[in-house]
C-alpha cells in the first residue's frame, strides 16, 4: 500500500512539472478556503485525538503540539495563501556564464523529487508540507503519528479533494497506517523516495536519522540560548528572555539556557528570575547565578545539554563573550541562539562566531520558523550544513541542474 502511494506520488511529479504556476497557486488558495471552511470539523476531529492522548498519558509537550483551535487553523490557511504568493522557484536560472569556447552555462532550480515526511503530533505539518511540495513541484508522502490520526486524516482529505479539482490529487499521498512498520517501509524506499524529513521528539528524529536508507534533513535537538551581554538594554533583555522561554515552551526554538554577563548579573537576575517564577518556570542555576538568586535549583552539566520542551530554564553567569560562545559551542545544538547587546562590535562577533542555523541580535529565538521568516511555511528546521539549513522552505525543496547551450561545439 505504501509503495503504491509512493509510486503514484512519483508519477504525479511529471504532471506537476507540466502544470502552470497559476494552476498550482489557484489550488493552494482553494485549499486555504476549504481548510478554514471546515475548521469546526477539524477541531472536532482534533478533540478526538486530544481525548485519546489524555487516555494514553501523552506527554504535555506533545499534547500542546497536537492541540488545534481557530487561531491555529487560521494560520494553516494563511500558510497556504503565503506559499501561493511566493515567487515560482522551479525553472529559475540563478546564474549564467559563458566559457571561452562559446558555451552558455546556467544553473536552474529543479524539484528534489519525492519527499517523505514522517511526523508526530503536529497536524499543521500536513498543511505546511503539502503546500510547499505542491508549489515546488515535488511529490509528497505524509505519515503522521497515531496520536493525530483523526486530525491528519481529515486535513489530508480536505486538501486532496481540492487537489483533485485541479488534477493534482496524486501528488499528495497520506499514509493512514499508524504502525511503526509504515515508518520502516518508508525509510527503506530509496528507489522511490528522494528525501526524508522527520519532525517530532528527539528520540524519534534520532531514530530516523540513524536508520534511514534515504538522505534525512532535520534536527535532533533544539537547545537554544539567549546571552545577555554587559552592554545589553536590560529592559529589552527581560522582555526577550521571557518571550523566548514562556511564549510556547514545547517548541524547538524556545530558549533552554540563559547566559548572563557577570557585570550585569546583580541587576538583571533578581528581577528577571522573579518574573520567571511568576510564570511558573522552574529555574536551575550555576554557582555564580545562585549567589545572586539563592533559591535557584543547582544546575548540573546535564542541564546544559537538555532540551526541556517544558517550563524549566537553566541559567549560567559567564565572565565574557568568549565564555558565552564557548558554552554555546560546547552544549548547543546549532539551532537558534541570540545575543542581547547595544555593542555593535560584540554583536558582530556573535553573529560571526556562533555556528547555528539562526543567530539573532536583540530578538527572540522564537522567530526561527518558515512562516515568521516570510517563507510561507516550512517542511522542518535543519541544523545540518549540507543542502539546506534553518527553516526549510521552497528553496530548501529544490536541487539544481546545469543547463548548457551551444552552437555546435565539440571537445
Amino acid at each position: 500500500m505504501i509503495k503504491q502511494k509512493a509510486e503514484l506520488a512519483r508519477t504525479a511529479m511529471r504532471k506537476l512539472a507540466q502544470v502552470s504556476s497559476d494552476v498550482r497557486n489557484s489550488a493552494l488558495l482553494a485549499m486555504a478556503d476549504q481548510i478554514w471552511l471546515h475548521r469546526n470539523q477539524i477541531i472536532e476531529a482534533n478533540q478526538m485525538d486530544l481525548e485519546n492522548g489524555r487516555k494514553d498519558n501523552l506527554a504535555l509537550p506533545l499534547m500542546n503540539r497536537l492541540a488545534l483551535n481557530e487561531e491555529k487553523i487560521s494560520t494553516m490557511a494563511d500558510n497556504l495563501r503565503q506559499v501561493a504568493s511566493l515567487p515560482e522557484p522551479i525553472g529559475e536560472v540563478t546564474r549564467t556564464w559563458e566559457r571561452p569556447n562559446g558555451l552558455q552555462i546556467g544553473v536552474m532550480r529543479v524539484p528534489i523529487g519525492l519527499v517523505g515526511v514522517i511526523y508526530e503530533s503536529r497536524p499543521n505539518v500536513t498543511v505546511e508540507v503539502s503546500a510547499l511540495c505542491l508549489k515546488s513541484g515535488n511529490g509528497v508522502i505524509l505519515r503522521g503519528g497515531s496520536e493525530a490520526i483523526h486530525s491528519n486524516t481529515l486535513i489530508a482529505e480536505t486538501l486532496r479533494r481540492v487537489a483533485e479539482e485541479f488534477g493534482l490529487e496524486e501528488a499528495i499521498q497520506f499514509v493512514e497506517i499508524t504502525d511503526r512498520e509504515a515508518v520502516r517501509q518508508m525509510i527503506s524506499m530509496h528507489e522511490l523516495i528522494d528525501l526524508i524529513v522527520p519532525r517530532g521528539s528527539q528520540e524519534f528524529i534520532r531514530y530516523i536519522m540513524k536508520t534511514s536508507e534515504i538522505p534525512v534533513v532535520g534536527h535532533a535537538d533544539g537547545i537554544c540560548h539567549v546571552y545577555v551581554d554587559q552592554d545589553a538594554d536590560l529592559e529589552m533583555a527581560e522582555q526577550i528572555t521571557i518571550n523566548a522561554k514562556t511564549q510556547y515552551v514545547a517548541v524547538c526554538n524556545a530558549m533552554e539556557t540563559m547566559l548572563v554577563h557577570e557585570n550585569v548579573a546583580d541587576k538583571f537576575l533578581p528581577t528577571v528570575t522573579q518574573k520567571f517564577v511568576d510564570a511558573e518556570v522552574e529555574l536551575r542555576g550555576c554557582d555564580k547565578a545562585r549567589k545572586f538568586c539563592p533559591d535557584l535549583v543547582p544546575a548540573s552539566e546535564e542541564d546544559w545539554r537538555t532540551e526541556y520542551l517544558d517550563s524549566i530554564l537553566s541559567i549560567r553567569v559567564v565572565t565574557d563573550l568568549d565564555e558565552a560562545i564557548d558554552h554555546i559551542e560546547s552544549f548547543g545544538s546549532h539551532h537558534s541562539d541570540a545575543i542581547i547587546t547595544n555593542n555593535y562590535t560584540t554583536s558582530q562577533r556573535f553573529l560571526k562566531e556562533v555556528d547555528s542555523a539562526a543567530v539573532y541580535v536583540n530578538a527572540s529565538t522564537r522567530f526561527t520558523d518558515g512562516y515568521e521568516f516570510g517563507l510561507g511555511a516550512e517542511v522542518g528546521v535543519s541544523t545540518q550544513k549540507l543542502h539546506c539549513r534553518g527553516p526549510m522552505g521552497l528553496e530548501g525543496l529544490t536541487s539544481y541542474k546545469y543547463i548548457v547551450r551551444g552552437t555546435g561545439q565539440i571537445k
